[in-house]
C-alpha cells in the first residue's frame, strides 16, 4: 500500500513525510477501523482506503502541523469505516413481485397505494414503505437505514405529502395517509 501511495506523489520531500506518517499512524489506523468493522478483511479495506484518502489529500495534510497529523488520520479512518457500514446497511429494493401484507378488506385501495409508494424517489419510496406498509416507527427506520431520527420523520412527512398530492391529482379523497 506504502509503494502505491509513495507513487502517487510528486516529490521526494512529500514522499519523505509521506513515510512517516504512514510508519507513526498505520497500527494505529488499522486499530481504530477494526475497533469499528470488527472484521479484519474489512479494517484491511477501510485503512487502505484511508491511506488512498490521505494521500489525495496530501496538500491538505501536509500542511498540517506534525503534531495535528494523528488526528487528522485518525478521523479519515473512522469515516472510511463509516462509510463501508453505510455501504452494507443499505437496503435493496423490494422486489416487483413482493406481496406485502394487507387487509382483506379494501384490498384494492391498499394496492394501490403500495403502487403509488413504490413509484415515489428512492428516498422516500424506501422510508414509506417501512412505514407504511411494515408498520414500523421513525426510530426503528432510523436504525435500519442508519439515519437519524429527525431525518426519518422529515421524509415520512413528506413523502406522505406526495402521496395525498397524488392521490387528489387522480380524484382520491383521503381521511390520513
Amino acid at each position: 500500500m506504502l509503494a502505491i501511495c509513495l507513487a502517487m506523489l510528486e516529490t521526494e520531500q512529500d514522499q519523505r513525510r509521506f513515510t512517516r506518517l504512514f510508519e507513526a499512524h498505520e497500527k494505529k489506523i488499522y486499530a481504530v477501523v477494526l475497533r469499528i468493522l470488527g472484521d479484519p478483511t474489512r479494517a484491511e479495506d477501510a485503512a487502505q482506503q484511508t491511506w488512498l484518502k490521505l494521500v489525495q489529500n496530501w496538500d491538505r495534510i501536509s500542511a498540517l502541523p506534525w503534531a495535528e497529523t494523528e488526528g487528522y488520520t485518525v478521523t479519515v479512518a473512522k469515516n472510511c469505516a463509516l462509510d463501508i457500514l453505510r455501504a452494507e446497511r443499505k437496503t435493496v429494493a423490494f422486489p416487483e413481485d413482493w406481496d406485502p401484507p394487507a387487509q382483506e378488506e379494501r384490498q384494492e385501495e391498499y394496492d394501490y397505494l403500495v403502487s403509488l409508494i413504490r413509484s415515489l424517489p428512492e428516498n422516500y419510496r424506501r422510508i414509506l414503505e417501512l412505514k407504511l406498509v411494515e408498520e414500523q416507527t421513525n426510530r426503528e427506520i432510523a436504525r435500519r437505514l442508519g439515519m437519524n431520527e429527525s431525518t426519518v420523520a422529515v421524509r415520512v412527512m413528506r413523502g406522505r405529502t406526495m402521496l395525498r398530492e397524488r392521490l387528489e391529482k387522480e380524484g382520491y379523497t383521503y381521511d390520513a395517509v
